[in-house]
């Protein structure tokens, strides 16, 4: 046996690229405060015209006021709803600007005039003709500017400015010194007493079609339009913001520079905020926007930003936490929304798409395995905190994947999931019939198809339905939960419950040849691991590697539990004759037509297994020389719930700086939006051949991906579906799994 464990070792340490990337230990993350940011809603209407909000302001009692084609609407502090402004029949219709001058008058540009709203009245300025496209604020005045020329109020009425400009004005600001930067559809304007500056060339702008300005900290300008932005200084061409410097869009629209030296430019795609240092992040999508169009932006005293776009008012806030905190926010939602009976932890189904208050607990195909990670979670609080709680928590999740087995009334057969017996209408995949000709389409398109028709039964004791066809990553999970429980949780009395799950389980596998025999009396179709199958069908090789790695670790962590023999001579046995060693080998060079993400997690569960219960050197070395090579494959990956599980499975202190990263850039929001990076321009996509979706080739932050789960690929272009909320184990198991390895520290 060690010999040929020799040779195969040997094997694997000559592959190519075997050994490479050394990777530094990092430091312990010190918990600490972060601003942590999250969004409020806030439509203004029921139609699309309502919601398009033209123009946004905030004075200083945090009273919001919009400009929209309806006119012009306010929301006070702490208010939820929109209230129109009190003009007269004969004034009222579109609104385009409104603007808060250094007295906290409100400036409001409509169809026919200049208004302003101050204590509590709302008065018509004359001095102007209609329409006022642009209200600017400035040191000698404000300024109201439309199609017909610009005014400056003087105090009392408008006087008209004797400047020649185009007639499109989109946007204005004044530069401090009397005068006036104009934008317009057909260039720039720079407007003094002494005369003009009229800039179009694209050796000074990326086009002439302008829409949004703004000064930096560093008193440069920046002009947002067709193509991104430029940034000028005394009218020359510091540098441009295109889509190869972070913009999303060519459409830019507008840029406010934030009162913490952040400048923010709205897009047709989103808000991308640029740091003084250079760095740069995108908020885009549902999850963020209620419409990626952004047309205007306003910050409160409290440095809150809110942004006017296509779908109504958006305020993105900031408060602060830190890890822990943020670990008890998840955790509250978790139990509030996310665990059903008899103690199932899953995501659940919005009735209404995007609002959690319609949230309906639901079935789910992984419930098992998804199962398995939430008792991980508890197991890794409890050996942090020693926790009551944790360890009840643990101990009733341990008891719903036991009753998973238990309700089959079968030999070591388990359900994928159960539900209440009075949801039959209501399930997944529901029971049905196939016609011979829908069997033999199927049957043709994937040979190893199944076409079950009794997927749900009732118990025998009438209070469940039950779902067969259990699959192998139900397996996964279930021990990857079970080899933690019993390591980290269980008493000597739960360790007994524990080896006889273990043991019944993968009993039922020696007894049928290494598959998973469903009622019908033939195997389901994921649970295989047959060496019939495996080393012999052709249909199985995409499986090979990945299922030979499987079995070992179910046989190996049987073993460890049981200490009865039979389960290590059959993982020798599987290793000498059946090959599942050599197999395994190749798990790094899989064919790319074979590759799914879903299957790293799950080598990800079982390393654990096969190198904390393995006691022979040789194997025991092998199988941390093939974690190592599969790590340097995954560190791209930047998953924290990788990177600690080879934490834990290698004793090791990696990839430290990832994993927090992902920690405190996770949203608060759990709802499963839509992310479709392939709207964004500038963002390289891949169709590697791979059997998974289109990626985008740099790793999208967790701030704009869709929620978390890990069965699905971080790299895919498109991902979401809104009508799920999910839960947030995905993100509290690598927080604990931190604690536990004592690479993060509590604050």
């Amino acid at each position: 046996m060690k010999y040929t464990v020799a040779i195969i070792l040997l094997l694997f340490l000559f592959q190519p690229g075997y050994g490479q990337s050394p990777v530094k230990d990092e430091t312990v993350y010190r918990d600490k405060d972060f601003m942590q940011e999250y969004n409020e809603n806030y439509p203004v209407g029921n139609t699309a015209e309502e919601n398009n909000t033209r123009s946004i302001a905030v004075d200083k009692n945090a009273t919001v006021w919009i400009a929209t084609a309806k006119g012009v609407m306010m929301k006070k502090d702490g208010e939820t709803d929109w209230k129109p402004l009190p003009f007269s029949d004969e004034d009222k219709g579109p609104a385009y600007s409104v603007a808060v001058d250094d007295l906290s008058a409100v400036w409001m540009g409509t169809w026919n005039a200049v208004f302003s709203f101050r204590n509590g009245a709302l008065k018509k300025i004359p001095g102007t003709q209609g329409p006022i496209s642009l209200i600017c604020n400035s040191r000698e005045g404000v300024y109201a500017i439309g199609p017909n020329g610009i005014w400056l109020f003087d105090g009392n009425h408008f006087v008209k400015k004797n400047y020649s400009i185009a007639r499109s004005v989109r946007s204005a600001i004044s530069d401090g010194r009397q005068g006036l930067w104009v934008a317009s559809d057909v260039g720039l304007y720079h407007c003094r007493e002494g005369g003009t500056d009229y800039f179009q060339k694209t050796n000074v702008l990326l086009s002439a079609y302008t829409k949004g300005l703004a000064f930096d900290s560093r008193g440069q300008l920046w002009v947002a339009g067709l193509g991104g932005v430029t940034i000028l200084k005394d009218g020359k061409k510091q540098r441009m913001i295109r889509p190869a410097e972070g913009c999303p869009s060519i459409y830019a629209a507008c840029a406010r520079l934030s009162p913490d030296g952040i400048m923010w430019v709205g897009t047709k795609l989103g808000v991308v905020r640029y740091s003084p240092d250079g760095s740069h992040s995108l908020l885009f999508s549902r999850r963020w926007l209620l419409d990626d169009q952004v047309n205007d932006i306003a910050f409160d005293k409290n440095g809150d930003a809110w942004i006017a776009t296509a779908g109504g008012v958006v305020v993105i806030k900031k408060r602060k936490m830190n890890l822990l905190s943020k670990q008890e926010y998840f955790y509250d939602v978790l139990m509030k929304r996310h665990i059903r009976k008899p103690w199932i932890a899953g995501q659940c189904r919005l009735a209404i798409p995007g609002d959690t208050a319609s949230w309906q607990p639901e079935d789910d195909d992984n419930d098992g395995e998804y199962g398995g990670n939430y008792l991980a979670m508890e197991c890794f609080r409890y050996a942090v905190t020693k926790s009551e709680d944790a360890k009840e928590k643990a101990g009733k999740a341990f008891a719903f994947l036991k009753q998973l087995r238990e309700v089959t009334g079968g030999d070591g057969y388990f359900a994928r999931t159960i539900v209440p017996a009075d949801w039959a209408d209501r399930v997944h995949d529901g029971n049905r019939l196939y016609t011979e000709r829908e069997k033999a389409e199927e049957l043709v398109k994937e040979p190893r198809n199944k076409p079950v028709e009794t997927r749900w039964r009732k118990s025998a004791d009438g209070q469940w339905l039950w779902k067969g066809d259990a699959s192998s990553d139900e397996w996964c999970g279930h021990m990857m939960g079970y080899y933690f429980y019993y390591e980290l949780v269980a008493g000597d009395a739960e360790k007994v419950m524990v080896r006889q799950q273990v043991a019944a389980l993968v009993d039922h596998l020696i007894a049928h040849d290494f598959n998973m025999m469903d009622v019908d009396g033939e195997h389901t179709r994921w649970s295989v691991w047959s060496p019939a199958s495996l080393n012999h069908d052709p249909e199985w090789a995409p499986d090979r590697s990945e299922n030979s790695m499987e079995l070992l670790a179910f046989l190996k962590l049987a073993y460890y539990m049981t200490g009865d023999e039979k389960y290590q001579q059959e993982y020798l046995r599987f290793i000498n004759k059946e090959h599942y060693l050599e197999n395994m080998s190749l798990l790094t060079q899989q064919n790319p037509a074979w590759f799914v993400y879903y299957d790293v997690m799950m080598q990800s569960y079982l390393y654990p297994i096969l190198i904390r219960c393995e006691k022979d050197p040789v194997l025991k070395t092998w199988y941390e020389q093939h974690m190592d090579h599969w790590m340097n494959g995954r560190r791209k990956d930047k998953n924290p719930q990788i990177n600690f599980f080879y934490c834990y499975a290698r004793n090791k202190k990696q990839e430290l700086a990832a994993s927090a990263d992902f920690l405190r850039d996770t949203p608060l929001d759990l709802v499963n939006w839509t992310i479709d990076h392939t709207k964004r321009e500038g963002v390289r996509l891949l169709h590697a051949p791979v059997l998974d979706e289109l990626e985008v080739q740099e790793l999208p932050p967790a701030s704009i991906r869709s929620t978390v789960r890990w069965d699905k690929n971080p790299w895919a272009a498109i991902n979401g579906s809104p009508d799920i909320e999910r839960e947030p184990v995905f993100w509290l198991l690598p927080y604990w799994m931190g604690r536990y390895l004592k690479m993060i520290q509590e604050p």
